[in-house]
């Protein structure tokens, strides 16, 4: 089968480091660890996995930043190379192992890609104590060799298909999955918004285990996907007050809009106007930005994770706020802590997803974005600005990549297109 490939090499880094800036070659073209072509077709290692036909997959800001050698290498023990690329998936049951109950072929599914102890070929007691809870996405074990074979090699460590080395991603034409990472998709969705339901869900996630919301009003930092995805989650799951997004660019703010902001503001100056209007007054010190008191947010959403977004939670929330963290955060230097004390914040991240409380039961992520799409038709395919041939991963990637310039929000790319 034909798919996309990345390897991590030490003078990959040093060529992508050095050169990335100057060419895109040094970043996912022919000078980097980046490859399309044949690979080995994945087979099914036990009787509970399924064969997937691939119909569309993400590139995800994650992707982007391991790519561009601009992600924490604190993770990387976590992870296992060369890995077929690709963690936003929706494919099509392709072929069913003998004990598979959940679905049938021909059905599509969104795919899960967190790797949990189950995967990994450990049951019962040997599971960590993240998967026993449905929280899988934190496995205890993602660092270790798992128990199963895939075609004849032992399990190796990773968190999540796309970064792992026996676990094709979703920038292929074939995977495979446990049938308990899957989850079958209602006919009345479109491609483009099936797709949607893992990005989705990390928002989903993130506003499910933050209730109860309060009166607000409530701030989400951030023009992508991870951000619009909340702004809908956090109204889906019945947050009612009032909700600012701040956006950069004019037809994010229209998507935020159409998703549930209340209202919208720029960083800068429209966002300080904003927070004056809260209650709050500016002071300056001696050295340094301007500081806050007597107003601000009691619920902010960071899905952008850099310097400038988390000083600004920091900066804008009121005394015990509650600081939500879904930007993939790396190593920060001189991020002044000094209100996260002085304030008594409460400051949570979040990563993926798993079994929640929902409706008086205990369900999947996944299914609860799954059926409030359903319910509500909201236009969240109108996220996927691009959409390319896999063949054409280059393009795909310089969209996603040069996002300002591209206009680009969700970029897919399409096996079978």
């Amino acid at each position: 089968m034909r798919a996309v490939t990345f390897n991590v090499s030490i003078p990959g880094y040093l060529i992508g480091k050095g050169l990335g800036g100057v060419t895109e070659s040094a970043l996912f073209g022919g000078l980097s660890g980046v490859r399309y072509g044949e690979v080995a077709e994945p087979s099914l290692p036990a009787d509970d996995w399924v064969k997937l036909d691939i119909v569309a997959a993400g590139v995800c800001g994650t992707d982007v930043s391991t790519l561009t050698f601009n992600s924490s290498p604190s993770m990387e023990p976590f992870g296992s190379f060369p890995a077929i690329l690709g963690h936003e998936i929706l494919a099509r049951v392709a072929e069913v192992g003998p004990g598979v109950r959940r679905v049938e072929v021909g059905q599509r599914v969104a795919v899960d890609p967190f790797i949990s102890c189950t995967m990994r070929g450990f049951t019962g007691a040997e599971r960590c104590s993240s998967c026993a809870s449905g929280l899988h996405c934190t496995c205890g074990r993602a660092g270790d060799t798992g128990a199963l074979r895939l075609s004849g090699e032992p399990f190796q460590r990773g968190t999540i298909v796309g970064y792992h080395a026996g676990l094709p991603g979703g920038w292929g034409e074939r995977t495979i999955a446990h049938e308990s990472h899957l989850f079958a998709v209602d006919d009345g969705l479109s491609n483009h918004t099936a797709a949607l339901i893992e990005p989705l869900s990390i928002g989903m996630h993130a506003a499910l285990n933050v209730q109860p919301f309060g009166d607000g009003p409530v701030l989400v930092i951030g023009s992508g996907p991870i951000a619009l995805g909340t702004i809908w989650s956090l109204r889906a799951a019945g947050y009612r007050g009032e909700l600012l997004a701040q956006v950069k660019r004019a037809h994010e703010a229209t998507l935020a809009k159409s998703f549930g902001a209340s209202a919208i503001v720029s960083p800068g100056a429209e966002a300080r106007s904003a927070l004056l209007d809260t209650g709050a007054k500016g002071y300056k010190p001696i050295i340094g930005a301007e500081v806050y008191a007597g107003g601000g947010f009691p619920l902010i959403f960071d899905c952008v994770g850099n310097a400038a977004s988390l000083d600004q939670c920091l900066r804008y929330a009121t005394p015990r706020a509650r600081i939500v963290v879904l930007g993939c955060a790396p190593e920060i230097p001189k991020l002044d802590l000094s209100f996260l004390w002085a304030r008594e914040l409460d400051v949570k991240g979040f990563v993926g997803y798993g079994l929640e409380n929902w409706r008086g039961q205990r369900r999947h992520t996944f299914e609860i974005t799954h059926d409030l799409l359903v319910e509500s038709r909201a236009p969240v395919e109108d996220m996927v600005t691009h959409s390319f041939a896999l063949a054409d991963y280059r393009k795909a990637l310089s969209a996603a990549a040069n996002h300002r310039k591209s206009g680009a929000v969700k970029v897919l790319l399409e096996p079978a297109g």
